[in-house]
């Protein structure tokens, strides 16, 4: 099993916007250091708690300071965006990465940026599919392009001037494009199906409870069946929310107490997700289960993994046995209300707790099987 990350990232309103974007970029750089294998950064332009607006401009100010680690947008929201900027954006930093970028895509889940772009009363789902067939004709595609659609049309037919370049937008460094994935919020996703079908990868989300992260996989084994090929779990992404500490005591408080930054973050999506868009049942395993039980404490005692090293490798093999097997642990990076507990908490997974998950998946797997482990 790989290990990456996932930032969405979720501060405090209250802290200095400088000083959270740079502890943001330090996780990413200390994620390279300590070896893990991917980084995906979400956006968002109307939130004061979320506050990268843009993943491809802040994932371009680590191009050249990161050395191995593949970053990757988590996500780009296509309905708010041109799909030629799309297209040209995602192909520059793609060359700056030299193929290290993975393109991860949705139609966005924060309803005030729909309404800021103008789209919150359009079939968003919709706008999405046109953008990113958009994008891919342009990529595959010679100017003067002439794509028409229903949301956005391309051509350069009137101003190209080929002799010099001008009409010309780049390809990918990657061909034909970057490896393409989309996150999974919703259980038994039909988008995961489509996704499949279409060759991109999913990111199971890590507020979802562990019994609809299993139902994404059967999703996916569907969805790759109608064309005709073959699912391998390691094809499936994982995000969860976890903290490592050398002891329980700080594990516990940091990790699962109302004073943590673990509990905020759940605080900030139970308003966003249950009190105001209406996805109580993401947090629910029972349908009856009345919505004012779904509290910020409620869910932090079920969603978060937290404890030494050991206890983190039970869980998270307890985890696995529950939703099965997949690729790759994208660990959710929190705000670092204490940062030195917070870049503790990175290295014990790199360096403890992923070694001893593996050598135990490879202990369980029977002699014969395949492998998507690898030895750390």
């Amino acid at each position: 099993m790989k290990l990456g990350m996932f930032m969405m990232p979720l501060h405090p309103p209250h802290r200095n916007y400088v000083q959270t974007l740079r502890e943001d970029r330090e996780a990413v750089l200390l994620a390279d250091a300590l070896g893990f294998d991917e980084a995906f950064v979400g956006e968002h332009v109307t939130d004061r708690a979320e506050t990268i607006t843009s993943s491809l401009m802040f994932l371009s100010s680590l191009a050249h300071e990161t050395r191995r680690i593949r970053l990757g947008t988590g996500t780009l929201n296509l309905p708010n965006a041109h799909p030629a900027a799309v297209a040209a954006q995602v192909a520059m930093l793609d060359h700056m990465l030299e193929g290290r970028f993975i393109m991860g895509i949705s139609p966005g889940g924060l309803m005030s940026d729909a309404e800021v772009f103008g789209n919150l009363g359009n079939n968003r789902n919709e706008m999405f599919v046109e953008c990113i067939d958009t994008v891919l004709k342009i990529w595959s595609g010679e100017p003067p392009y002439d794509i028409q659609g229903k949301y956005w049309n391309v051509s350069v037919g009137k101003t190209m001037i080929p002799e010099i370049g001008q009409g010309f937008i780049f390809k990918p460094y990657q061909q034909p494009h970057p490896p393409i994935v989309g996150t999974a919020v919703a259980p038994f996703s039909v988008g995961v199906t489509e996704m499949a079908k279409r060759g991109w990868q999913p990111i199971s989300a890590n507020f979802l409870m562990p019994k609809w992260v299993a139902s994404h996989w059967p999703k996916y084994v569907e969805g790759r069946r109608a064309v005709g090929a073959v699912a391998d779990p390691s094809e499936w992404r994982i995000a969860k929310c976890i903290f490592v500490a050398d002891d329980e005591t700080t594990a516990a408080q940091y990790g699962l107490s109302e004073q943590g930054p673990y509990h905020f973050y759940f605080k900030q999506l139970v308003r966003k997700l249950v009190g105001g868009g209406g996805r109580s049942n993401l947090f629910k395993t029972d349908p009856d289960t009345p919505d004012a039980m779904i509290t910020a404490d409620y869910v932090t005692q079920r969603l978060v993994i937290a404890g030494t090293p050991d206890s983190v490798v039970e869980q998270l093999l307890a985890f696995r046995d529950e939703v099965g097997d997949f690729g790759t642990l994208l660990y959710a990076c929190m705000d670092w209300q204490d940062a030195a507990l917070g870049k503790r908490s990175m290295q014990l997974m790199a360096e403890q707790v992923m070694p001893k998950l593996n050598r135990a998946i490879a202990a369980r797997r029977p002699l014969g099987t395949g492998s998507i482990a690898t030895a750390a």
